[in-house]
């Protein structure tokens, strides 16, 4: 099993690490022509800075900061607030995007998975300056991590303790076992090529670098051990995981190992919703030319269950 996953990433090094530069063009957002929205208008997108001097009403009312994947921008939660219709809605969102996120390849390339937590770091702890009491997050695919690992840092502690922490398809195990050889072979791969078409190419990375793919693998390693000796949620706070049933980057075993390893305050378990889904991030269904009608039917059901569960 080893001797063929080498093989398969020696062919992938030869292909794409011969030249470590990436032939992107300017429509990616790769080549840093393209920004991702949330940089030119930050207050389209951030509660903290749209509403910086919140009513009574205000402060009281559900935030969710909505946090991306890996490689993403917030392009992935745009369904999410299009849903929840901002001008008559009872609930804020913050569509964060993650450190390195968003910008040139080369900024990318230099990030760490500290750079991309402290974005969301930066939100909530702007919302609770400005005396927003009632936070939760949602996170998908890495973002799912990079939450639990705040939870497991002890982060939380001592601050205004978040309602509810809500994960789409969290990776904690990567379907795609090459990942694990990434710290091995990753400088012999220089970067790989997802294939992604040239629409999801202005809001995905095309080119993912080896740097950030071993950030990544950090991180996934890192918080394993913490659900390995476990992790309690803060007082008052609850957790609940929507997971694909088949999913081709976050392995399903992902949810297994955070409802095994998270408990909330009172020893009580967090509550997994197995969905009948093939998509990673099925919430996310813009661009998506295979979206069937049970895809959308399972997108609307979380969007209504999320809202459900930040106004209780």
């Amino acid at each position: 099993m080893i001797m063929r996953l080498f093989m398969v990433v020696m062919i992938l090094g030869l292909v794409a690490g011969c030249d470590k530069t990436p032939p992107y063009t300017d429509a990616m957002l790769d080549g840093g022509k393209l920004f991702d929205p949330s940089l030119y208008h930050p207050e389209k997108y951030l509660t903290s800075i749209a509403h910086p001097n919140p009513t009574a009403e205000e402060k009281a009312r559900p935030v969710i900061i909505a946090c991306h994947g890996y490689s993403a921008t917030t392009f992935e939660w745009d369904e999410f607030r299009a849903w929840l219709k901002p001008d008559s809605s009872k609930v804020f969102l913050s569509q964060v995007l993650l450190g390195g996120h968003g910008r040139s390849y080369e900024e990318f390339k230099q990030s760490t998975w500290r750079d991309w937590q402290d974005s969301i770091k930066s939100e909530y702890e702007r919302l609770v300056k400005e005396g927003y009491t009632n936070i939760s997050f949602t996170g998908s695919s890495t973002s799912g991590p990079l939450l639990v690992e705040m939870v497991a840092s002890g982060y939380f502690n001592g601050k205004v303790i978040p309602k509810k922490i809500l994960l789409v398809d969290p990776i904690v195990i990567a379907s795609n076992k090459t990942l694990s050889l990434v710290g091995i072979l990753g400088p012999m791969l220089g970067y790989i090529d997802t294939k992604d078409s040239p629409a999801e190419d202005k809001y995905w990375y095309h080119y993912r670098p080896q740097e950030t793919l071993q950030e990544l693998q950090t991180l996934l390693n890192r918080v394993r051990k913490d659900l390995e000796k476990g992790v309690t949620l803060p007082s008052g706070c609850a957790m609940k995981v929507y997971k694909s049933k088949k999913d081709d980057v976050a392995d399903p075993v992902s949810a297994v190992l955070i409802y095994k390893g998270m408990r909330t305050a009172s020893g009580g378990l967090i509550d997994i919703d197995m969905v009948d889904s093939r998509l990673h991030v099925f919430t996310r269904l813009d661009l998506r030319t295979d979206a069937t009608a049970k895809d959308r039917e399972n997108q609307q059901n979380a969007f209504q269950d999320m809202e459900n569960l930040v106004l209780r």
